[in-house]
């Protein structure tokens, strides 16, 4: 321990008094110590961290600690990363909170007697430039994220307002970024943290949340699936609400897994139609963790134990093979149709560009305003010659199964006004209002719900609008 001496007349001084710290000074904690401190750092123009302590032999119990400026030790001017392809290490630019050896400190001993830390040790000066005033509140000691913050960052989170965004609110209500309090990068570092307490637990706490739902309604309906080292790879849902919406307006149905929704890469899986008033409606969700025909397989089982009518008459999908066995495996009497939208969006991708110039609104005239399967095939062939394509292998293959995509071969049957999963794509855009890939599981859920309720709210105004006015 520093051999300091004390000064017999020693007092406790008040936290923001803009004094300096002095030999004999007294704080009732560790806590108020260094909150003192670093008032004065700030008001100096640096940044103070907490350094080494002392403890008792006898207790264990901290009885002394030294505070010291952040340029306090040493660190070399180049930092390196990892190696190259070459084997040669890769220099990085110099950040700025490069140590210089800095002196500055203050140091306190736990009286022993009382409970009183007294000041042993200050040393002032800086073997540095300080920060000016302008510049002050972007010291690291100085940036915290309150307690306020944190509650309304995590409520903007909920609405999906972004980092950058919450930030300039943070600025329009402390009239200014100097008056924040933090950055966006403190705010950012706080939404990890949260991210990462939930690592790990996030399927159990999904799980246990889903399960008290299904205690609250013994009409809610989950089920979950594990591996064979009990890892979570799926699950499905659908509450009271949705189920009733399925008798209803079940015929028809959308089944879209082609939008990530968070942090772990799971798919999301729901199970769309439409209402009285042509709305998005939902009939369940799902997660998985693959698109194999077993993970299809399983939830499509879960989708026909939850839905109180049976398989609907029409399931409209996009182009999968795992997906297509498993309908055909679990619905066999329901008309599958791929999705048309999906198909329309491959085009560029598989014909050149100067072909897609030419003859693409063409080939999309003949898809979409054929009225028979006779006119259609013969206005197939004329644009295939026309523009040259008899021997693309893809659009070849598009033709075989035609009678999964084209519209012409299902005007016979009742598809709601749905002829694509386009109606799943703008179910996606509304949720993407809410939801983000960086979501966990259980994150995820809550803004889930949010939406939902905002979705079926829409369906109580429509119904209001149609009544009253």
């Amino acid at each position: 321990m520093e051999e300091n001496s004390v000064d017999e007349l020693s007092y406790i001084p008040q936290v923001g008094d803009n004094q300096k710290p002095e030999i004999g000074m007294k704080f009732e904690s560790l806590e108020e110590a260094f909150s003192f401190y670093n008032q004065y750092a700030r008001e100096s123009g640096f940044s103070a961290r907490m350094s080494n302590s002392k403890t008792s032999k006898k207790t264990n119990e901290v009885i002394w600690k030294k505070f010291v400026c952040f340029k306090e030790g040493h660190t070399d001017a180049i930092r390196w990363s990892k190696q190259s392809k070459s084997d040669e290490p890769i220099k990085e630019r110099a950040r700025g909170e490069i140590r210089t050896g800095c002196k500055s400190k203050i140091s306190v001993v736990k009286e022993q007697t009382g409970l009183s830390w007294v000041v042993s040790t200050f040393i002032e000066s800086h073997n540095h430039s300080l920060s000016t005033p302008s510049k002050v509140h972007l010291l690291r000691s100085h940036r915290t994220v309150s307690a306020a913050k944190k509650a309304l960052s995590q409520q903007f989170a909920e609405a999906n307002v972004p980092t950058c965004q919450q930030m300039r609110l943070f600025e329009i209500e402390s009239r200014g970024p100097e008056h924040v309090g933090c950055t966006e990068r403190d705010i950012r570092n706080y939404e990890k943290t949260l991210r990462d307490e939930h690592k790990g637990i996030d399927a159990e706490t999904l799980i246990d949340f889903f399960l008290s739902e299904k205690d609250k309604s013994s009409t809610f309906f989950f089920d979950y699936e594990t591996d064979s080292d009990n890892r979570f790879i799926g699950c499905f849902w659908a509450d009271p609400v949705s189920r009733r919406a399925y008798t209803a307006f079940g015929d028809v149905v959308v089944f879209d897994t082609t939008y990530n929704t968070n942090k772990y890469g799971m798919i999301f899986a729901p199970f769309v139609g439409v209402n009285h008033h042509h709305q998005t409606i939902v009939f369940g969700c799902g997660f998985l963790s693959d698109e194999k025909t077993d993970s299809f397989v399983w939830l499509l089982n879960k989708f026909l134990e939850a839905m109180p009518k049976g398989a609907p008459n029409l399931i409209i999908t996009d182009q999968d093979p795992a997906l297509t066995k498993a309908i055909g495996e679990v619905f066999p009497k329901t008309i599958h149709r791929y999705c048309l939208w999906h198909i329309l969006n491959k085009f560029p991708d598989k014909l050149n560009p100067a072909t897609f110039r030419d003859h693409y609104q063409s080939i999309k005239n003949v898809i979409v305003h054929s009225t028979t399967s006779i006119e259609f095939e013969r206005s197939w062939e004329e644009v295939m010659n026309c523009a040259d394509l008899v021997e693309n292998d893809w659009l070849s293959l598009m033709y075989e199964l035609r009678h999964k995509w084209v519209p012409a071969y299902f005007n016979h049957v009742f598809s709601a006004g749905m002829s694509s999963s386009q109606r799943s794509e703008s179910s996606h855009s509304f949720f993407k209002k809410y939801v983000c890939s960086n979501n966990s599981l259980m994150d995820f859920i809550i803004r889930f719900n949010k939406a939902l309720r905002h979705q079926r709210h829409n369906e109580l105004v429509s119904d209001h609008t149609d009544l009253n006015e």
